[in-house]
């Protein structure tokens, strides 16, 4: 079975192309810059050859047109045609609470997608017209909408409802809904097998960190508390986005530098965060730089994201009753070790045991951070969205 996974960003198209029966992937890439000048495509073969194709993406149904060309070219492609192509996955950034689970997209389901388009309205609108130019380019394929807010609907009530009026969340569903729910989902149930854990008996706390970043606690492969809420920006420190912060230092700054709600939602989701303390970059790359030549606001950064990542660690170990074992993926969890061990370090208390020298020498692979005799288990596990984005598509249409 042949799946193509579309990630449709607001100026970018992501995609693979799996052959299910082997687990390879026959193709996969992306457009950037859609709809601007200098767009173009990347492509990597199924033998690894990589190409940049350049032209005028006016679009998503143009850009998908584009993938659709090179995934069926003689040159480049790996299938001879679209039919052989048995279904499309594609990542919906918000559900709402209608959806728990991976869905056959039907008129009903976009209609829920649209819904959302008020709560995400940079993710859900190129979202939805990446299932619009499929339905135009291949109709009657099956499509699937795979939810990054649908594994955090298990979360208890208290878990996920704010301290304000219960009739403002009965109006306007405003609630803790979480995100990067299919990376959790994807490394939590992978690093139970790996560290050799009953993923329906365990108690594990996944941190996705990259340019954004959540943590969450799991028990029994159920998520029950996450740190991104009703929006993106809430819990920890990331790139550009500040993470917690006393909702009054948002009013008193809106009424000092008499600003919008729209420059104030602009400032702490873009110029916050690392890029926002450090005056540098939202890249930890630049940050360690900038440390390792003495930058006291770098250093600041660091510490202030670090010491965030610790406090969730603590608080969902808490929530949880304690872990059987903390995962680390995303761009930084995944790659840099000095986030993991500045996290790591002087936690012998919570029962973890960690291995500094083997840190230092990992990155982007499935591996164990802790000693043998550690009795809460750190892990490196590589994030695959997209795989898990293929096979919930699969198993969608066999039923």
């Amino acid at each position: 079975m042949t799946i193509l996974v579309l990630n449709c960003g607001s100026s970018s198209v992501k995609y693979k192309l799996f052959d299910m029966k082997t687990g390879q992937i026959k193709g996969q890439g992306g457009v950037e810059k859609v709809g601007m000048k200098g767009s173009f495509l990347k492509h990597k073969t199924e033998s690894g050859q990589k190409v940049q194709l350049e032209g005028e993406i006016l679009d998503h149904q143009s850009a998908i047109e584009y993938i659709l060309g090179v995934l069926t070219s003689k040159k480049y492609g790996s299938i001879k045609n679209l039919s052989e192509i048995d279904a499309v996955g594609h990542r919906v950034v918000h559900g709402g609470e209608e959806f728990n689970s991976s869905m056959l997209i039907t008129d009903d389901v976009i209609a829920k997608i649209e819904e959302c388009f008020e709560i995400a309205p940079l993710h859900n609108p190129p979202n939805l017209a990446g299932i619009r130019a499929i339905s135009e380019l291949i109709p009657d394929i099956p499509q699937v909408g795979v939810f990054d807010t649908a594994f955090h609907q298990t979360m208890p009530s208290h878990a996920y409802m704010y301290a304000i009026p219960y009739s403002l969340y009965t109006k306007y569903s405003i609630r803790r809904y979480g995100f990067h729910g299919t990376s959790h989902r994807y490394v939590s149930k992978k690093g139970a097998e790996f560290l050799d854990l009953d993923y329906n008996n365990s108690k594990i706390i996944t941190c996705h960190i990259g340019n954004g970043g959540s943590v969450a606690a799991i028990l029994n492969g159920k998520s029950i508390d996450t740190s991104l809420g009703f929006t993106p920006v809430e819990g920890l420190m990331m790139g550009t986005r500040c993470g917690d912060i006393d909702l009054g230092v948002v009013t008193y700054l809106m009424d000092k530098e008499m600003i919008s709600t729209s420059a104030a939602s602009t400032l702490f989701n873009k110029h916050s965060g690392m890029l926002g303390i450090s005056g540098i970059s939202s890249d930890m790359r630049d940050i360690d730089v900038a440390r390792s030549e003495g930058n006291e606001r770098a250093e600041l950064g660091f510490n202030m994201y670090v010491y965030r990542l610790k406090k969730y660690i603590g608080a969902y170990m808490a929530a949880l009753g304690g872990a059987n074992a903390i995962i680390f993926t995303g761009g930084v969890g995944e790659n840099d070790y000095k986030v993991r061990e500045a996290v790591c370090s002087n936690m012998e208390f919570a029962g973890i045991d960690f291995d500094a020298e083997k840190n230092a020498q990992v990155r982007a692979i499935d591996v164990e951070l802790t000693k043998a005799n550690s009795r809460v288990k750190v892990a490196i596990i590589p994030t695959d969205e997209e795989f898990m984005i293929a096979s919930d598509t699969m198993e969608l249409i066999k039923t």
